[in-house]
């Protein structure tokens, strides 16, 4: 592996346990400034005291959450868009390059795909040329792959997820993030079907933190490399003692009693 590449991964995931916990605050070009990333420099700075490893974001808004002090924290520029006023939300298009995310002091990229989607051909053709270009430069990609298109009865369901963990590795992703399948055994099958660190996405903010935190601990038992959450972290009543909590989960091996002791 190129060295500039492992310096970055190191950067955002944990050097002793090899996981990572990633909170994605992209949100504002699908669906607007929704509560929780109004003020990006708040959300970092409470998302990095309770120990997240690295935020994602858009090229456009690292100027305004950049804080310049406190704790480090990696840096993710995610490169594909779409908005849910567009008649086609599935079809993801690339909004920026490997250059880009050089220019911001970025650890790592990131693009979308949707498998299943009338423009599933573009998406792919797209994380080709993104994994080209970033090995060049040593700059590790993150694939978020999921499936979602009418031919789509199950998007959770284990032969999908394993299939999309398992084209990011094949097309040259260095982490791919998937939807949690629900259960530790069906899950395990997709990290063995997988060599490169598979990270789990939130889903739809869940009401209860203790859903949250049974979610993440499922995927650390079953072999996953930590998590990829957004709006139930960001949206949390107290996002840092969340992410405090997770971190215990992904990085400490807490039980979930241990977890939710924590946020009490």
């Amino acid at each position: 592996m190129h060295l500039g590449k492992s310096v970055r991964l190191e950067r955002i995931f944990n050097r002793n346990t090899g996981r990572t916990i990633i909170v994605p605050l992209d949100h504002g070009v699908s669906v607007g400034p929704i509560f929780g990333i109004l003020d990006l420099r708040e959300t970092v700075n409470k998302v990095t005291e309770g120990g997240a490893n690295a935020v994602l974001m858009h090229k456009g808004v690292p100027r305004r959450s950049h804080r310049g002090h406190g704790k480090d924290i990696g840096l993710i520029i995610h490169l594909s868009a779409s908005t849910n006023l567009s008649p086609y939300p599935n079809a993801k298009v690339l909004v920026g390059d490997v250059e880009d995310a050089i220019k911001l002091g970025a650890d790592a990229v990131s693009v979308h795909i949707n498998l299943g989607d009338e423009t599933e051909k573009d998406m792919l053709m797209a994380l080709g040329k993104i994994t080209t270009s970033a090995d060049n430069w040593g700059m590790p990609v993150l694939a978020m792959v999921y499936a979602r298109g009418p031919n789509v009865k199950n998007e959770y369901a284990l032969e999908v997820v394993n299939h999309g963990a398992r084209l990011a590795e094949e097309l040259g992703a260095d982490v791919v993030k998937v939807p949690y399948t629900g259960d530790v055994e069906s899950f395990r099958k997709v990290v063995e079907g997988c060599a490169i660190p598979v990270v789990i996405a939130g889903g739809p903010k869940m009401e209860n933190p203790e859903d949250v935190i049974r979610m993440a601990h499922g995927s650390v038992q079953a072999g996953g490399a930590g998590l990829s959450l957004g709006r139930n972290i960001f949206q949390a009543e107290d996002p840092s003692k969340l992410v405090s909590s997770l971190h215990g989960i992904v990085h400490e091996d807490w039980s979930v009693e241990q977890a939710m002791d924590s946020l009490k």
